[in-house]
């Protein structure tokens, strides 16, 4: 049986979806709407589900202006979402780019396509970058934290409130540490393999010895942090303090509930993940421009089609960025 090839519209564009073309789109073009939506469904369950995660945690979650406080350079300088607005202001100026290497491409301007195309490469490149540091500086963590049996953390202030860092708390014991590896320890124990840079009786004998506060993740009416009393302080370290955590990972993080870290790391990842997908296909497609193969097509629809996908995951990190960083 031979294929029958329809061609509709004044515009002689190949349509291979049927007898009718709609909203005289291409099949290319269709096809592409169908899965932006299908992934804006996917994404809109993964937020739904940290809503109701965060809901559930709602007198614990982490407060997003103190973990992401970090930026390039400035060590120990307290920038709460500074670099995290930077690399928002950087994806959305890359949206930018991408809409005039389409329209330049609906006038079959190639020079102005492949320049745009090329910033909107670099855009992509650059915020992939930047949320491998963000990833970096969250997982390595920078204060540092105690667990209690119960599963919750605590931190360390001084008088005024400010975090103190466990190197500044614990005091070094000659004691001697050893990793847990399958060939010193339980070959099936997989939760608890990584040696802390202090051990929890360190932390422990150079607590008794300062004059620091212990802060619980609980927050209070104002939405800050509780702190907790001196005599009350003690209390927790010496009775309900089991070990020592340093940045995070998908069981324990220094900031909060484990799910905080769980969705952090999916989410962004995930998203991260159709960012870097994006670059490597406005690569390809940025080639093909430089060859000329679009000009002899006399058509720049794959810029289109592939802006569509750009402009998709701009929207999505915006949604990302208010409900994970903002709210």
């Amino acid at each position: 049986m031979e294929a029958t090839v329809v061609r509709t519209g004044t515009e002689g564009k190949t349509w291979g979806g049927g007898s009718k073309s709609p909203l005289k789109a291409s099949y290319g073009k269709m096809m592409m709407w169908y899965f932006i939506t299908s992934d804006a469904l996917t994404f809109s369950a993964f937020l739904a589900a940290y809503g109701f995660s965060r809901f559930k945690f709602i007198d614990s979650w982490p407060i997003a202006d103190e973990v992401f406080n970090h930026f390039p350079f400035m060590h120990g300088v307290d920038a709460p979402m500074y670099y995290v607005a930077l690399m928002t202001f950087i994806l959305i100026f890359s949206s930018v780019t991408m809409v005039l290497a389409v329209d330049a491409g609906h006038q079959l301007k190639k020079g102005k396509v492949t320049l745009y195309m090329f910033l909107t490469i670099i855009g992509g490149a650059i915020f992939v970058g930047s949320q491998a540091w963000e990833w970096k500086n969250f997982i390595k963590g920078e204060y540092g934290a105690v667990e209690t049996a119960g599963g919750n953390i605590i931190q360390f202030v001084d008088r005024e409130g400010e975090r103190v860092a466990l190197a500044d708390v614990a005091k070094v014991l000659p004691e001697e540490r050893v990793e847990h590896e399958r060939k010193n320890g339980l070959w099936y124990v997989t939760d608890e393999n990584t040696l802390t840079t202090y051990s929890i009786d360190e932390v422990r004998e150079g607590f008794a010895e300062s004059d620091y506060l212990v802060r619980t993740q609980k927050l209070d009416e104002k939405g800050a942090k509780t702190i907790l009393s001196r005599e009350e302080s003690l209390s927790v370290i010496n009775n309900d303090a089991v070990g020592v955590v340093e940045g995070a990972n998908l069981t324990h993080n220094e900031y909060g509930p484990p799910l905080f870290a769980d969705f952090f790391f999916f989410i962004t990842g995930f998203h991260g993940f159709h960012v870097f997908t994006g670059v490597i296909i406005n690569i390809i497609i940025f080639f093909n421009v430089i060859i000329g193969t679009y000009e002899r097509r006399k058509s720049y629809e794959m810029v289109e089609k592939v802006g569509l996908y750009w402009h998709f995951v701009d929207l999505v990190w915006v949604f990302v960025f208010t409900f994970f960083y903002l709210v």
